[in-house]
């Protein structure tokens, strides 16, 4: 037995782990992937960034970590990223806690003996008194609705399931659907060495370039030199990124407080020095960017025009230009040479809206209009996001209930941390926290450090179970939706609301307020005797902080 069962090995669960031994508690993490990493093992399509700078894009609790790892490009890649999380791994002896290639299938909580039965697929039954889903947000891939699909009789490459050994599309013909975040910074990559590149876009995305380049060691120094005072920014929501140096001197504002009435040379001045810096940065230009629709629409004007003034056919610019939601309230993308891309001979777009695929066929795909012969088809469709992994696994609290029968409406929680009726059930980044709106790293640290004091409190205080109380949930829901209803995001029909998953509940799930004004009610919360949240003394206790032998 363990003092902590913890799903998922990228960052949440590592980060976990680490603190949870450092208090003398012991741990089971239990990864379906065969190493560490979490999204950033599954997700080796060609061209993956992240598109938070490398040297945000880390964890800050040991300073030296962060003054040793050298990130090579503004933008860290996919590989980097995952020699990062493995050298995190070595550097904190972390892998010989962990049990690789084990999904686990069920969790369920004994009330009689107050401890989490948690089962894998591969036969392992362990129980603790605490379970941590470190799942992540972006880690159940959604299988598209291609009719036909299984008929095709060329490769099938699911960009969040990537092989790990090398692809290759030299001389072939390649179909993509999907253009997300993930298709779009996979497109300009698989056009460089395909012999013919076919773009099905459903729906056109706005995306901003990242204007990534190779770290300035001077520039990196000097930031070194300065972490302590971007780290307290971050925490406090005031950079997405690693900015500019002088972001620690003063908060961050925007360029513009409003754009509905500004004078038009007046935004283009300012929307071009944001597009001309690059990355997600861009949206933080007008200070109602998300809750005015007529500033919004005037900011989408402006990336419309640069799309049409990049791509040569006017036909194809056209296609690309988003009209169906507000810029931002779907996941603002970041890339390297997208729109470039398309003025490429060997690249086409097809407009599914227009052109609408009649079925998938062994040689290709049929549309309404015509046939596109295809020796491979990339598959770029997104994810069941934030929900996904944890209703997918049969978790069942007091009474037996059902995690799927409590948010069968959507999900609810307090905090995105706990759910009543599921004492000592922890979700890191869950449902109503800024994860997915925030730098990732950030929201998982503050997360963490919560939980991890939570502990120590129970500890403290001899208590054995914990539970968010039922009154606490709907007033924290209530927050969430309507600090969301203030804002354009319920616009975008995106996966921020499940919008992309049939049959899921249309609830928007980030917490919009900012990871500042987040941590600050965590923080007030904490202040309170952790306000919200139901103490009971019964079986078992934790160990002591010596530790426990684990099975």
């Amino acid at each position: 037995m363990f003092d902590a069962i913890i799903v998922g090995a990228g960052f949440a669960g590592l980060y976990m782990l680490h603190r949870l031994r450092g208090m003398g508690l012991t741990a089971r993490v239990y990864e379906a992937g065969g190493d560490v990493g979490g999204t950033w093992y599954w997700n080796r399509y060609p061209g993956a960034r992240c598109d938070v700078e490398s040297l945000a894009y880390s964890y800050s609790f040991s300073e030296e970590l962060q003054q040793e790892w050298e990130w090579t490009d503004r933008y860290p890649t996919q590989p980097e990223i995952l020699r990062y999380i493995g050298h995190v791994a070595d550097r904190f002896d972390l892998r010989r806690d962990i049990r690789f290639e084990r999904r686990v299938e069920s969790a369920r909580f004994d009330e009689a003996e107050c401890l989490w039965q948690v089962r894998t697929d591969q036969g392992d039954q362990v129980r603790a008194p605490f379970c941590i889903m470190a799942t992540g947000c972006l880690s159940v891939p959604l299988e598209p609705d291609l009719p036909g699909l299984a008929d095709f009789t060329g490769g099938i490459y699911r960009t969040n399931l990537w092989p790990h050994e090398a692809v290759h599309f030299g001389g072939r013909r390649v179909g993509i659907f999907g253009t997300g975040s993930t298709g779009i910074q996979s497109i300009p990559v698989i056009a460089d060495e395909a012999a013919q590149l076919t773009v099905f876009q459903r729906t056109a995305n706005f995306s901003i370039p990242a204007m990534n380049a190779p770290l300035d060691p001077e520039f990196v120094r000097e930031f070194k030199a300065r972490y302590p005072e971007h780290r307290a920014h971050q925490r406090l929501g005031l950079s997405m990124g690693s900015g500019d140096l002088e972001v620690v001197a003063r908060d961050r504002k925007p360029a513009l407080s409003t754009a509905e009435s500004a004078p038009q040379e007046e935004i283009d001045r300012v929307c071009k020095a944001y597009w001309s810096r690059g990355g997600a940065h861009f949206m933080t230009s007008i200070g109602d960017l998300m809750s005015n629709e007529a500033s919004n629409r005037r900011v989408a004007d402006f990336v419309r025009a640069r799309i049409r003034a990049i791509v040569n056919d006017p036909a194809t610019a056209e296609a690309l230009c988003p009209t169906t939601h507000p810029i931002g309230t779907k996941r603002i993308c970041v890339d390297t040479n997208y729109y470039d891309t398309y003025n490429r001979s060997n690249v086409h777009l097809i407009d599914l809206r227009k052109h609408p695929v009649k079925a998938i066929e062994p040689g290709g795909v049929r549309l309404a209009d015509r046939f596109v012969e295809l020796d491979d088809l990339v598959l770029a469709t997104g994810f069941d996001a934030m929900t996904g992994a944890l209703l997918r696994m049969d978790i069942r609290g007091l009474g037996g209930r059902r995690l799927k029968q409590a948010w069968r409406e959507g999900p609810r929680t307090y905090l995105g941390l706990m759910v009543p009726d599921f004492p000592n059930l922890f979700t890191v980044t869950g449902p109503g926290s800024p994860s997915v709106l925030s730098n990732m790293v950030v929201s998982i640290e503050q997360n963490v450090n919560f939980i991890a004091d939570i502990l120590g409190h129970m500890r403290e205080q001899g208590y054995r179970s914990i539970r968010a109380k039922p009154e606490a949930e709907a007033a924290w829901t209530a927050q969430v939706n309507r600090l969301a209803n203030a804002t354009l995001y319920p616009k975008g029909g995106s996966w921020y609301l499940g919008a992309n998953v049939e049959g899921k509940p249309r609830v928007f799930m980030p917490y919009v307020g900012g990871v500042g004004a987040y941590r600050k009610a965590c923080e007030a919360v904490a202040a309170e005797n952790y306000r919200g949240f139901d103490f009971q003394r019964s079986p078992p206790a934790l160990s002591s902080p010596s530790g426990t032998q684990g099975a």
